[in-house]
C-alpha cells in the first residue's frame, strides 16, 4: 500500500490505495454491458427527470440552460455533408462544425426525450441520427481523429439513450447507423495519434469506449480501455499526467489541458458503469490532475516540471497562464464519482463548481454536467472489483 502525498500542491486529497496490478480488465465473457451505460444509466435519468418536475435547484438552473440554447430547440435542422474534412486549427471547415453541433443537439434531445416524455425529443434526436448515418462517408483532414472523438461521444450517447427507451427509432436505421460508427468513426481513430497533444488520444478513448458499448463491442471497448492504461501516446492515464496532478499540455494552455481532462473523465464514467474502474488507476492519477488543474485555474501557484512528450514532440517549459481562469463544463462528472460516490475530498475542484453552476454546454464536449451528475445517488454504477481490477481507495483521515 502507498500513501500519494499532496505536500507540493497543498492538495487535500491524500490517497491510500492497493492497486490490482495496474490493470482494467473489461467485462467477463458471460457478462453483458449494462444498457443505458454510457454516460448515464437508466436510474441517473431518472433521477434527473424527477428533480427537474421537482423545480427545485440546481437542477431547475440547469434545465434552463439546456432549453435555452438553439441545438435543443424542436427547429433545428441537421445539416450533414457527406466528405467532412477538418483542417490544422479548423481550417479548412467542411462540415465540421455541423458535424459537432448536430451531435450536440442528438443528445440534447435525447435528454429532453427522457425528461419531458415528449416524442417530438425523440423524433428530432432520430432525425439526426439518420440524417449522418445515410449522408456521412467521410472525415478527412489533419484534425479527422480529433473530430471524431470529440463529436462521436455526443453521438454514440444520443444513440445509447434512443435505443433504449423504447424511443421509435427503427431497427433498419440504427442498424444503418451502426454502420456509420464501425465503417467512418471507428476506422479513423482505431490506431489513435500517438505523438499529438493528449487531448488527441482522450477524445478518441471516450468515443471509441462509448461505441463500444452501444455496439455490444467488446473488443472495441476494450481497445480503448488498454490504452487509457498503458498506451504509448501522450493520451494515457501515465503518460497525460505525471505523479503529482501536472498535464502534459499545462505547459501549452488550460484550454487544452481541461480538454483532455474531460475527455479521460468521461472515459472513466462509461467504464464505471460497465464494472470497470478507470478512475481509481494509477493512485487516483485522474483526480490528481484535475486537483491541479482547478487550483491553478483558480488563481493559486501549483508546482511545474518539464517534461517531453511522447517521441518528443512537445517540451513545455514552463506552465502557460493562456486561457487561465476560463472553466470548461467538466467538473461536475469527476467530483460526483470522488466525493459523493467515494467519499473522498476535491476542494479545488469543488471551487470551480460554484463558480460556474450550472455547467453550459460546450460543443467540444459532452456538457450538462450539472443537471446530469449533480447530487445523484451515489450507489448507482458502482463497479464490480471482481470484474474491473478496481482499486481499493479509503477517504484521507
Amino acid at each position: 500500500m502507498t500513501t500519494c502525498q499532496s505536500t507540493c500542491l497543498s492538495l487535500a486529497i491524500c490517497f491510500a490505495i492497493i492497486l490490482t496490478g495496474s490493470t482494467a480488465r473489461c467485462l467477463a465473457p458471460e457478462k453483458q454491458f449494462t444498457h443505458p451505460g454510457i454516460l448515464h444509466t437508466r436510474e441517473e435519468l431518472g433521477f434527473v427527470k424527477a428533480k427537474v418536475a421537482e423545480g427545485k435547484e440546481p437542477w431547475k438552473s440547469a434545465w434552463k440552460e439546456l432549453r435555452s440554447h438553439s441545438i435543443s430547440r424542436l427547429d433545428w435542422k441537421p445539416n450533414p455533408v457527406a466528405n467532412v474534412v477538418r483542417g490544422v486549427r479548423n481550417k479548412p471547415d467542411i462540415g465540421g462544425t455541423n458535424l459537432m453541433r448536430d451531435g450536440a443537439a442528438a443528445y440534447a434531445h435525447a435528454i429532453q426525450w427522457t425528461v419531458t416524455g415528449e416524442k417530438a425529443h425523440a423524433n428530432k434526436a432520430i432525425e439526426i441520427l439518420n440524417a449522418y448515418a445515410t449522408s456521412l462517408k467521410s472525415v478527412g483532414g489533419h484534425d479527422a481523429k480529433l473530430l471524431i472523438g470529440m463529436a462521436g461521444i455526443s453521438f454514440a450517447n444520443a444513440a445509447e439513450i434512443l435505443r433504449h427507451t423504447q424511443a421509435g427509432w427503427g431497427d433498419r436505421d440504427q442498424k444503418q447507423f451502426e454502420r456509420l460508427l464501425r465503417e467512418v468513426f471507428y476506422s479513423g481513430i482505431k490506431d489513435f495519434y500517438p505523438t499529438a497533444n493528449g487531448n488527441w488520444d482522450a477524445s478518441m478513448i471516450q468515443t471509441m469506449m462509448a461505441m463500444g458499448v452501444f455496439l455490444d463491442d467488446r473488443k472495441m471497448f476494450q481497445r480503448a480501455v488498454d490504452y487509457y492504461m498503458r498506451g504509448e501516446g501522450n493520451g494515457a492515464i501515465r503518460k497525460y499526467f505525471n505523479d503529482f496532478g501536472e498535464c502534459q499540455e499545462s505547459g501549452r494552455d488550460q484550454a487544452h489541458t481541461q480538454m483532455g481532462l474531460g475527455y479521460l473523465g468521461c472515459a472513466a464514467e462509461i467504464g464505471w458503469k460497465q464494472g470497470v474502474d478507470l478512475y481509481g488507476a494509477y493512485d487516483n492519477r485522474l483526480a490528481l490532475g484535475f486537483e491541479y488543474t482547478a487550483k491553478y485555474n483558480l488563481g493559486h501557484d501549483v508546482p511545474y516540471a518539464p517534461y517531453r512528450s511522447h517521441k518528443g514532440r512537445y517540451n513545455y517549459r514552463a506552465i502557460s497562464a493562456k486561457s487561465r481562469g476560463r472553466f470548461s463544463t467538466i467538473y461536475e462528472r469527476v467530483h460526483h464519482h470522488y466525493h459523493d460516490r467515494m467519499g473522498l475530498k476535491m476542494p479545488f475542484v469543488a471551487q470551480v463548481i460554484k463558480k460556474t453552476r450550472p455547467e453550459r454546454w460546450r460543443s467540444s464536449h459532452a456538457s450538462w454536467g450539472t443537471l446530469m451528475y449533480a447530487e445523484q445517488p451515489a450507489a448507482k454504477g458502482r463497479a464490480n472489483p471482481a470484474k474491473a481490477g478496481r482499486v481499493n481507495t479509503r477517504a484521507p483521515e
